[in-house]
């Protein structure tokens, strides 16, 4: 047991030597040398500030579920909230809720309440965290929609944010451009609607992915962003890429904006496909498709 561990162990529960890929809905990357599981915000603070002064670079992570890592070791410290930050308050049509919340458990509790405005997340297997990060969406609702404000840790400082201030756009957010700062829950607005109409909508999309989407084998969700004007998923099939196959990375021949691990697809096999369909789409096309996923931990990304 090394020193940093033992330091880190009085803030958190702390594993050593973990799989990426185990943090993953890809189930791709390599071994994070830390990953901590903080009880409380003053933990956190102070975990945060024993890795700062020690220069040692750290990734908060959800569920993973829009992430493609490297297979690279991470010689860092991997932060999860789900374990404990998972706390969710509803009073009237407003809904807390802290960072490591299932967005997809929050959209069923608050179909049980009659509100409506989370249908959209009961199939996002995410928390609430990553969701506002990536400005996460569905059926053409997304997190902006609902959110009122974010509390977000930056520095020592936690603080609540107006969503009108967190550059909301398609799949993107101000976070994105400040790893630094740790988003630690977030208060939505719902509105009253009839409970079983919110279940029936629900169930009707739920039924919609099992026939649309390839649920059977690991994936990050949708690969691409729809650019304006086009399905990607039309696009990619459009080049022929549907079945296309480098290693254990293969193209969804179900939904062609799916790229599935068929089992043990390395990071490198998986970017290479992602790398060759923007290629080829651009040369027929001149349509330039732009990832929905984040990056983590390569050296050099485009």
């Amino acid at each position: 047991m090394d020193e940093l561990y033992k330091a880190l162990s009085r803030f958190a529960d702390v594993d050593a030597d973990q799989s990426l890929s185990r943090m993953t809905t890809l189930r791709i990357g390599g071994k994070a040398r830390y990953v901590a599981y903080p009880e409380t915000q003053v933990a956190l603070d102070s975990m945060l500030r024993l890795i700062e002064e020690r220069n040692i670079p750290f990734k908060v992570i959800g569920k993973g579920s829009d992430l493609l890592c490297s297979d690279d070791p991470f010689d860092g410290v991997v932060i999860r909230l789900d374990r404990h930050f998972h706390h969710s308050y509803l009073v009237g049509n407003e809904l807390t809720a802290q960072a490591g919340c299932s967005i997809i458990a929050l959209a069923v509790d608050a179909m049980k309440n009659g509100l409506s405005g989370l249908e959209f997340a009961s199939g996002i297997p995410g928390t609430v965290g990553g969701a506002v990060f990536m400005n996460a969406g569905a059926y053409k609702s997304s997190m902006s929609d609902i959110l009122q404000e974010v509390l977000v840790l930056r520095g020592s400082r936690a603080e609540w944010v107006p969503a009108s201030e967190c550059e909301f756009s398609y799949r993107s957010s101000i976070f994105q451009k400040h790893p630094e700062w740790i988003i630690l829950g977030a208060r939505m607005i719902l509105k009253p609607k009839d409970k079983n109409e919110i279940r029936d909508l629900m169930e009707d999309r739920r039924n919609r992915r099992m026939a649309s989407q390839p649920l059977d084998y690991p994936s990050c969700g949708s690969v691409f962003r729809n650019p304006e004007g086009y399905n990607a998923w039309q696009l990619i099939d459009g080049i022929g890429y549907r079945g296309r196959q480098i290693g254990d990375a293969k193209v969804s021949e179900k939904h062609c904006n799916f790229i599935l691990n068929m089992g043990s697809a390395s990071a490198e096999d998986y970017l290479k496909l992602v790398r060759e369909i923007q290629e080829k789409v651009y040369e027929k096309y001149g349509v330039r498709l732009h990832t929905e996923m984040e990056m983590f931990n390569w050296k050099q990304t485009a």
